[in-house]
């Protein structure tokens, strides 16, 4: 059975003082998730040490509910000013980390080749990578966004062996169009795209290693339509931006998994 997961990335947003309190306040609410269910909470780097104490303090579940990072480096150490690595990373709690957002992609201009250095790095140090994949809306209207998420899956992780990778990579597919202008991909959308991403799995390693691969929706998911994406059969949960800061919208896109 898949992970059902969601994570919310907060993207450069809130003090660590207020990011305290919006985990406290989600984690009090005590939801009872299942064991294949998880939450993620992706703070920046400045607020990673705050979470994490807050989520030691109320004895949250670590297989419900993880600390993530929203970039890291491809490097373990050295001469690498305004860096951190994955090993420092590791060191404080945090377990998964993003990488390949679209964000990261276009604004700091990250390789292909970049994203599988850092996809490898994490993986040596078994730690879980959230890795973003999406088009942009041209691609979208020129109807070449199946081969465009293709090609990005392709690069960065065909070079990986199958055996495990359920356990070690988490996609999440985000189409660029949709993130933070308000616009969604209809479930229909969705689906159909989530549905091809996990065929170009199993093309690669196998139905049976693509089955379990878990697949988020990232793009403008709130309460309002993360129920109907989330019962999607490819769907598995959602990579969260702006409803993941306010623990009320938070909250109510995470009972939308559980149903």
């Amino acid at each position: 059975m898949r992970n059902k997961i969601v994570a919310g990335n907060w993207k450069m947003n809130l003090m660590p003082s207020e990011g305290e309190v919006l985990v406290r306040d989600v984690l009090k609410e005590s939801l009872a998730l299942k064991y294949n269910q998880s939450v993620i909470f992706c703070p920046p780097a400045t607020h990673l040490m705050a979470v994490k104490k807050v989520m030691t303090e109320l004895e949250v579940s670590e297989t419900n509910y993880m600390l993530g990072a929203q970039n890291a480096s491809h490097k373990l150490s050295g001469a690498h000013t305004g860096e951190i690595s994955p090993e420092m990373l590791k060191n404080i709690g945090v377990r998964c980390v993003i990488v390949g957002h679209s964000e990261r992609r276009s604004m700091y201009h990250e390789s292909p080749e970049d994203l599988k250095k850092k996809v490898d790095t994490l993986l040596s140090e078994n730690m879980i990578c959230i890795f973003c994949c999406g088009e942009p809306l041209a691609v979208r209207e020129a109807e070449a966004h199946m081969e465009y998420v293709e090609k990005q899956i392709e690069e960065s992780l065909f070079h990986l062996k199958g055996e495990g990778l359920s356990n070690k990579i988490i996609l999440a597919y985000e189409p660029i169009w949709a993130i933070g202008t308000g616009k969604t991909a209809s479930a229909e959308q969705a689906e159909e795209m989530h549905a091809f991403i996990r065929s170009v799995l199993a093309k690669k390693w196998g139905s049976d290693v693509a089955d379990d691969i878990s697949i988020l929706y990232g793009g403008s998911v709130k309460g309002e339509n993360a129920a109907e994406l989330f019962s999607c059969e490819n769907v598995d949960g959602g990579l969260v931006g702006g409803a993941s800061l306010n623990p009320n919208a938070f909250l109510d896109v995470i009972k939308a998994l559980k149903d």
